[in-house]
């Protein structure tokens, strides 16, 4: 028998929104977990849900809560996390923060990732202060209750129907056993049909016996139970269909119903997994087992229509992505996210080439760039590779290759100049080279003083004043933007005659502190470097100006090699 989308309980007292005059919102909860393995996509799964709840018209919300000990990925090399993704707020998150706001187009904050550190932290804190009046501090209750707290919290603001709470890591790993026994007490606390469990697993495959096997399933929803939750759903990763065999026998090993049994297929991009999702019901299993009244079909044709433009594009571009931490893309997961959404806005297929900044010799920089539509050098911190992504920008200048620098990269693109236009020549940022006599990008007054690293930096979203008649002014299309920062060293305002002499605008000011925001070339086709991070704006919905106009600016520089090919 089909499963029907909408569901109708005898006593339906839920109709979503709730909120009203004289009312609060009551939100509902749900948790997601993972099992087998990691890097299932829990983040992916979290977030297609949210957007298929978001499309009934619900209010959504999702949340990370990560299991190790740093207060935040602030402090993280990229290698051991990936990106850092930073919100309005100045939180450094975890990326699939990133995700969440991408799919939603809705932002984060300090309240949408929580660690074991902060939790931590945040207990040692009240028994300094003495808040628990002599007790004995332990994990249960007091690390639990701290937890429980900050789940709620977003809840508590009336502002959203459902929060989705995404655990970290794996069930069964030993860090994450407080969060899961958090969220089982929370069961009983919230009572019932206000709290949801949804349970992602691997379903193998074995090629030498040619079948999908659900053993590790299996045994990963026993560990989850052996924790006293029940999974409601569980989403099945898997490389091939799920036979409706094997989901009766998942759901009778695993003590769920045969309809709770979500079949999650491999997918060609993260973005077709909301429309997976939708056809295997996900979010009608969700609203049932809620007790949700929504009649409202999902409103994804703004979705299917931003699918139809990434898989059908008109044009091909290549641009090159010139970084010291190339060897993980999740690093620079949200630049490589922000070229998707700008090359549907233009519709142009956007082949970002992964270049080492270590390997940017002088000698070589001809073979390894030669043939790009477009040079982006990116974010980072410390010496290494710095030579290269100088080197880079001399050969996108010189060569008139459209280029945008996003905060390291725009302070390269300073530098550079400095040396082989003004003639300073040993002109270099005081973070790399203290002694330099031109430290034309300098540590801010502020920082000087500061010694801890975690959570210091300029962060979070600062205005920016755009002077009229530039090309930043065409990019936004407005004279005052907001855009999100992580960074301590700055242009030194000490030189700025001496660029705006050498022919170097800077369009875009902070108008609190008259700290350089945005710096370009007029005579060049597109040459622009910004100290803010414009990647952590950009969603399916509304994609990042600057990358819409970089991405039309390499395909315009590739329009004549096309046209010579043909």
């Amino acid at each position: 028998m089909p499963f029907i989308a909408i569901f109708v309980s005898r006593n339906q007292t839920n109709k979503f929104p709730m909120s009203g005059k004289g009312t609060t919102k009551k939100s509902k909860y749900i948790f997601v977990t993972g099992g087998v393995t990691s890097s299932l996509g829990k983040g992916i799964i979290a977030s297609s849900l949210a957007k298929l709840l978001q499309a009934r018209g619900l209010s959504c919300t999702i949340q990370k809560f990560d299991p190790y000990i740093n207060i935040d990925p602030g402090t993280l090399n990229p290698y051991e996390h990936g990106e850092c993704y930073v919100t309005n707020d100045g939180a450094e998150t975890d990326l699939d923060l990133g995700h969440y706001e991408r799919f939603l187009n809705t932002p984060t904050s300090q309240a949408n990732n929580i660690t074991t550190g902060r939790i931590y932290h945040n207990v040692i804190t009240k028994e300094r202060r003495g808040d628990y009046l002599g007790k004995t501090v332990q994990v249960v209750p007091h690390i639990t209750d701290e937890i429980k707290r900050n789940i709620l919290l977003l809840g508590e603001t009336g502002k959203f129907d459902i929060v989705i709470t995404e655990i970290g890591g794996c069930v069964g790993d030993i860090e994450s056993l407080p969060f899961i026994e958090a969220a089982r007490q929370l069961k009983w606390d919230l009572g019932e049909k206000n709290t949801l469990f949804i349970h992602l697993t691997l379903i193998p495959y074995l090629s030498s016996a040619g079948e999908l096997k659900t053993k590790p399933t299996q045994h990963s929803v026993k560990t989850l139970s052996e924790s006293g939750i029940q999974p409601d759903i569980l989403v099945c990763r898997t490389e091939h269909p799920l036979p409706q065999e094997m989901k009766r026998k998942i759901g009778l090993f695993c003590n769920v119903t045969e309809q709770d049994v979500i079949e999650a297929m491999d997918a060609e991009t993260i973005y077709d997994v909301p429309l997976l999702m939708k056809e295997e019901r996900l979010d009608s299993r969700v609203l049932y087992k809620l007790d949700i009244y929504n009649d409202k079909d999902s409103n994804l044709v703004n979705w299917k229509n931003f699918l139809s433009k990434l898989k059908n594009p008109k044009f091909e571009i290549s641009i090159g992505l010139i970084g010291k931490y190339v060897e993980l893309k999740d690093s620079y997961k949200s630049i490589a996210e922000a070229f998707i959404h700008a090359g549907v806005a233009n519709e142009i297929k956007v082949n970002v080439k992964w270049i080492s900044s270590e390997t940017m010799d002088e000698e070589n920089i001809q073979d390894t760039l030669a043939g790009l539509d477009g040079i982006l050098v990116a974010p980072g911190f410390g010496e290494r590779g710095i030579q290269g992504k100088i080197n880079a920008v001399k050969y996108a200048r010189e060569n008139k290759i459209p280029f945008l620098g996003i905060c390291l990269g725009m302070q390269c693109a300073v530098i550079e100049f400095a040396r082989n236009v003004i003639g300073l020549d040993d002109a270099h940022s005081f973070e790399m080279n203290p002694e330099t006599p031109y430290p034309v990008i300098d540590i801010m007054e502020d920082q000087k003083k500061i010694s801890e690293k975690g959570g210091t930096m300029r962060l979070g979203a600062y205005p920016c004043k755009i002077e009229k008649g530039t090309l930043a002014h065409k990019i936004y299309g407005k004279t005052s933007i907001q855009e999100r920062h992580r960074h301590r060293y700055e242009f030194n305002n000490n030189f700025l005659d001496q660029f705006h002499q050498a022919g170097m605008v800077t369009s875009g000011l902070n108008p609190d502190s008259n700290l350089v925001e945005i710096v370009e070339l007029p005579n060049h086709p597109f040459f622009v470097g910004v100290q803010f991070h414009p990647e952590y704006k950009s969603t399916v919905e509304a994609p990042s100006p600057l990358f819409v106009h970089f991405v039309k600016a390499a395909y315009q520089h590739a329009v004549p090699f096309i046209k010579n090919s043909k």
